[in-house]
């Protein structure tokens, strides 16, 4: 017979554990998950530059990376002048803990400047990127732990519009891709290093059929676990590849992002897995569904579905029955996400640019526009506006979210908005 005693422990067990589980941080680009899904719930829905912000901090210039938030500490990479930066700010007002030097050489290229790779933490250390190939590792205190310069290892970048993937965190490895071909002749690659060293433990090549500007992606990679086993995924110059995380080596390649050879078809959306199915992006044609667990040559046998109407920037989010794109012009459809079947198609957000990926969270998807507004839609097949909250300022960072707060980036400040959950 079970004791009172030992049910209510159970009990106390269960809570504690659901509670913990709500808790949650935003440790890489993506989040928890990586695919741009949060499990928190009653996040706020409506503010403005002054209302539901906890606090907000002033920022020297824009940035395409995401805050990264862990417990009590948000990292922010920083681009001020000709300086790049990693800063650690204090979770609860914003106060700026301590600064610490990443690389010089800053410059800034279209859109972007040399601080869009996203930072990553496992809670112990962390690991920070810049366009210009510097790596370094932190201690939370600040402490320089490690540094690599990896152009200077293994050649200059040779994208046509500057560095931008962020390094991948996973399963006590740093996993970097460098995916270029247009002002370059060196093949893309993948590194693996070690944490506690930076050292590469792997370097693995990475050839394609790609020509002219389409070897380039700014895209990061991500992890589909297949029934035991686990694939690195690497989507760009043209063609989806799965890759044993321990070897680098490849399992399979799906060549479908480009059936058209179109010379300028560099790739900026990352890939998304959800549920076990892999979901790629090309330059808006086609956009694609994947199964894992492929051999060698899978572009007829693993791909599930098609759609021309796929994003160019925004990287997709789904709950595993539905997938949304939101399109550079703020255009936004709904997918089945199993078939590919269109629930809805082609609403209008908003007349804008979309450079920033949308979040799902608390049974909505949060798209924020280069204006720096953040329309609110029912994560649902059917398209509704819960909320357009407009910042009027300048953004290409995707939100962040953690503990029932949204942390917002703009070219001007990092807002936190709402009320932390307790």
């Amino acid at each position: 017979m079970v004791s009172f005693h030992h049910m209510r422990f159970t009990f106390l067990l269960v809570v504690v554990a659901s509670t913990f589980a709500c808790a949650e941080n935003w440790p890489q680009w993506r989040g928890p998950d990586l695919n741009g899904e949060s499990h928190e719930k009653n996040l706020p829905t409506h503010w403005t530059k002054d209302e539901n912000v906890t606090w907000k901090i002033a920022m020297p210039s824009r940035s395409g990376a995401t805050p990264i938030i862990w417990g009590e500490k948000i990292l922010l990479n920083v681009a001020d002048g000709d300086n790049l930066e990693l800063w650690c700010l204090d979770r609860s007002n914003g106060a700026v803990l301590w600064k610490s030097p990443m690389a010089g050489g800053n410059y800034k290229i279209n859109k972007q400047n040399m601080s869009s790779p996203s930072p990553s933490t496992d809670g112990k250390t962390i690991f920070a990127m810049t366009g210009t190939g510097i790596i370094k590792a932190f201690a939370f205190d600040g402490k320089e732990l490690w540094m690599r310069d990896v152009q200077k290892d293994y050649g200059k970048f040779g994208l046509n519009w500057g560095y931008g993937s962020s390094p991948l965190l996973y399963d006590g490895h740093l996993y970097v891709q460098v995916l270029h071909g247009m002002k370059t002749t060196d093949p893309s690659y993948l590194l693996k290093l070690d944490l506690k060293t930076g050292k590469t433990l792997v370097k693995m090549e990475r050839p394609t059929p790609a020509i002219r500007e389409s070897p380039d992606a700014y895209t990061t990679p991500t992890v589909v676990k297949n029934g035991k086993s686990v694939e690195l995924v690497i989507s760009g110059g043209d063609i989806v590849t799965g890759h044993d995380p321990v070897t680098l080596k490849e399992l399979w390649r799906a060549n479908v992002l480009n059936p058209t050879n179109n010379p300028a078809n560099r790739i900026i959306a990352s890939p998304m897995v959800r549920d076990g199915m892999i979901y790629a992006a090309s330059r808006v044609r086609p956009y694609v569904a994947i199964k894992p667990g492929g051999h060698g040559d899978v572009s007829e046998s693993h791909v599930v579905w098609k759609t021309q109407n796929g994003p160019d920037v925004p990287t997709p989010v789904s709950d595993g029955k539905y997938l949304w794109v939101v399109n550079d012009r703020g255009i936004m459809w709904c997918f089945d996400a199993k078939t590919g079947a269109e629930v809805y198609s082609g609403q209008r957000i908003q007349a804008a640019i979309y450079s920033s990926s949308p979040v799902l969270a608390d049974g909505k998807i949060y798209a924020t526009n280069e204006l720096g507004t953040t329309t609110v839609v029912k994560a649902g097949p059917v398209f509704e506006v819960l909320a357009e909250n407009k910042m009027d300022e300048y953004t290409l960072s995707s939100p962040a979210i953690s503990e029932g707060q949204i942390f917002l980036r703009t070219e001007k400040a990092l807002y936190c908005i709402g009320k932390r959950a307790k």
